[in-house]
């Protein structure tokens, strides 16, 4: 494993700006003198009290629409205001202990990045990708122009791009659609990097495919864990818990060589809130993601159970990236039960640091129970979820388990010891063997 040290404590509290601050969609668009970047530090002291120790940003930089389609890697969106707003994010993160990771797009730019415009006219097109005399677009997307990995050029200006924000106060990259980028331009870019920043962490957007090869041959620190992801969400829909026994089997076996960045929610799926059949489901999502080995990402809004469906069509993210006024408003009961839950959910994950790299056993699985351990050394949890309308009694003795101590769970469950426990219908625990 590559990562550096501090990644064993990282919690990311994952926010899209443009969406986030109203800057889009937003007809007229705000200028750099609104500084609408500034909303986001009012949700700073939101973020530490939610428990999280990292803020990790979508886009930041100029950009003509959704902010994947850059037309500037060295300049603010002035949608969100400009370089002196981003020092004041950077600074304010600092004074209250929280890292910064930025979101990266590399694979392509948008129609307005100045060098398409000179190739547009004739110029050097070298730093594009070009088939059939016409340039070649990310996912057919004629707004998203994909660029030359194999230009010596862009490898140059890419490690530019990444050394001058880390050197301004970042702590690592997402790297965007990495999946559809050349290992070999990674090969490039990364280690010269690492040679000026040897603590920064990269992660690479990797949706399905061989995670370990990817991370092995590119030289990331991570990716992304959608494999759990859907299994997750899955499972608890269609009440088949082997689903996502199988896929913690594949989680452990990708824990052996790196730790994959995990999350229950994104700027790209639709929330986990509208995802999930039963609403009470979202607390055992949750549970999941937050005893698992990985580096948890809480998409801004779960914690709240908002919801948001995400739709195949122009404008069909714009549910799931909605404007944020301040923390807490139009929350209803069902919401701040869950902002609970994830405070003492992830206030246990970050008091077991162990379990950034802990591997899961299950010692029981039917089609609407399971019941698992999850192990680094000599530290455990026993994790108990229960998705049927009747109670599920748990002998953990019978088990293998021993006593245990119930330290989480749905209905706030007295913290004593016990050898037999019984999760009450859709509820969940979590308990410390003793």
């Amino acid at each position: 494993m590559t990562e550096p040290a501090w990644v064993q404590h990282a919690l990311w509290w994952h926010v899209y700006p443009l969406g986030f601050v109203g800057a889009h969609p937003a007809d007229p668009a705000p200028g750099p003198q609104q500084h609408r970047l500034e909303h986001l530090r009012g949700w700073l002291d939101h973020a530490v009290e939610l428990g999280a120790s990292g803020l990790a940003l979508g886009p930041v930089f100029a950009s003509r629409t959704h902010g994947y389609d850059t037309t500037d890697h060295y300049r603010i969106d002035p949608r969100l205001g400009d370089d002196d707003d981003f020092d004041r994010l950077v600074s304010e993160c600092r004074s209250r202990g929280l890292r910064l990771l930025l979101d990266g797009v590399f694979n392509h730019v948008g129609t307005e990045f100045p060098r398409y415009r000179d190739a547009v006219a004739g110029g050097d097109r070298s730093w594009f990708r070009v088939r059939g005399g016409a340039f070649a677009t990310f996912e057919g997307h004629d707004g998203l122009i994909a660029l030359n990995h194999r230009n010596a050029e862009v490898v140059d200006y890419t490690v530019d791009v990444m050394c001058h924000w880390l050197g301004r106060g970042a702590d690592g990259w997402r790297l965007d659609a990495a999946y559809a980028v050349p290992d070999r331009f990674w090969q490039q870019v990364l280690p010269r990097v690492r040679e000026r920043f040897p603590d920064a962490w990269f992660v690479g957007e990797v949706i399905h495919g061989d995670y370990p090869a990817r991370v092995r041959d590119a030289g990331f620190d991570s990716v992304t864990q959608y494999e759990l992801w859907k299994a997750i969400w899955s499972s608890l829909n269609d009440g088949n818990f082997h689903e996502l026994d199988w896929s913690l089997t594949r989680h452990n076996e990708f824990l052996d060589t790196f730790v994959p960045m995990t999350f229950i929610g994104n700027h790209d799926v639709t929330r986990i809130a509208s995802q999930l059949v039963e609403p009470e489901h979202v607390e055992h999502a949750l549970t999941i993601l937050l005893t698992t080995g990985g580096t948890p990402s809480i998409y801004a809004g779960d914690e709240f159970a908002y919801r948001g469906v995400k739709e195949e069509r122009f404008g069909g993210d714009d549910a799931v990236r909605p404007e944020f006024g301040s923390p807490g408003e139009g929350v209803g009961e069902h919401g701040r039960q869950v902002w609970r839950s994830h405070q003492h959910l992830i206030g246990l994950r970050r008091r077991n640091p162990w379990l950034h790299t802990a591997r899961t056993t299950a010692l029981k699985v039917t089609n609407r129970g399971y019941v698992y351990t999850t192990r680094n050394g000599d530290d455990a949890l026993i994790v108990a979820l229960n998705i049927d309308d009747d109670p599920m009694a748990v002998s953990l003795t019978d088990l293998g388990a021993g006593p245990a101590e119930v330290v989480a769970g749905s209905g706030a469950p007295p913290p004593e010891v016990r050898t037999d426990i019984v999760v009450a219908p859709h509820g969940w625990l979590v308990a410390a063997p003793r």
